[in-house]
């Protein structure tokens, strides 16, 4: 069954020849453009809507970017052929990848931070990716369920936990968030702690002076002290010392 079967010609001059993938991919392209064109002008007007993470302000490149690397991930882990040129495409897929992400920073601030502090974050995004990777060649779906993916039971539950995925993202929690699609505890713990102070919830929901941003500096400043230098230690190892 196609989704456009009540198009007249659709099924016989899109789908039967195995167009149907262009056909969306074309359609969510120009769609999406025409609705990112009229949010941005509305926020340009109004001055609401800009996202930020902490005092970062986050173009929808890097949205996209990640939507681009997911979905070519997912693509080639669930097609099962293995042809030569599938097999080529996807290594160049992976040395794609790995360029685009060892230097995230830079997309995410648009500078140049590759030596320093910010551009750790470039670490971050190798590290979660690699995991991914790893997560997608084991084979593992979300939840951990392999059969029955149709079911309406099921769609509500992933569709339940990607409401917890989203949350304990603008809580800034993104290691949470990224592995609770595949061990649901994650994402709804992530939900239910606090907010860090430089997240998104943090910034629309603690208000200046509040306890729970009073808190939440105190909980973060904790993590400073205690597992910032821990976690440090492993980027110096992975991507060497940031410049002073």
């Amino acid at each position: 069954m196609n989704l456009f079967d009540f198009v007249p010609d659709y099924t016989e001059k899109i789908y039967e020849t195995g167009r149907e993938p262009a056909f969306i991919m074309l359609l969510a392209f120009v769609a999406t453009f025409l609705l990112t064109r009229f949010y941005t002008r509305m926020a340009r007007k109004t001055g609401w809507g800009s996202t930020f993470i902490g005092h970062t302000h986050v173009h929808h490149l890097v949205f996209g970017l990640v939507f681009i690397l997911v979905a070519g991930a997912l693509e080639f882990s669930l097609t099962h052929e293995s042809g030569a040129t599938q097999l080529l495409l996807a290594a160049l897929f992976g040395v794609g990848t790995a360029f685009v992400l060892d230097e995230f920073a830079l997309i995410l601030h648009l500078r140049n931070v590759y030596w320093e502090e910010e551009g750790r974050k470039s670490i971050d995004a190798v590290i979660v990716g690699t995991i991914f990777g790893v997560i997608f060649l084991l084979g593992i779906t979300p939840l951990g369920t392999t059969e029955d993916l149709a079911s309406w039971t099921l769609v509500g539950v992933i569709a339940v936990n990607l409401v917890f995925v989203v949350l304990a993202a603008l809580k800034g929690k993104i290691y949470m968030s990224s592995f609770g699609l595949f061990i649901p505890l994650l994402a709804m713990t992530g939900t239910i702690r606090l907010a860090e102070p430089e997240s998104i919830w943090a910034h629309r929901f603690y208000k200046p002076g509040s306890r729970q941003l009073r808190r939440s500096k105190d909980r973060y400043r904790h993590y400073q002290e205690v597992w910032r230098p821990r976690k440090e230690k492993l980027r110096d190892l992975i991507g060497g010392k940031v410049s002073h």
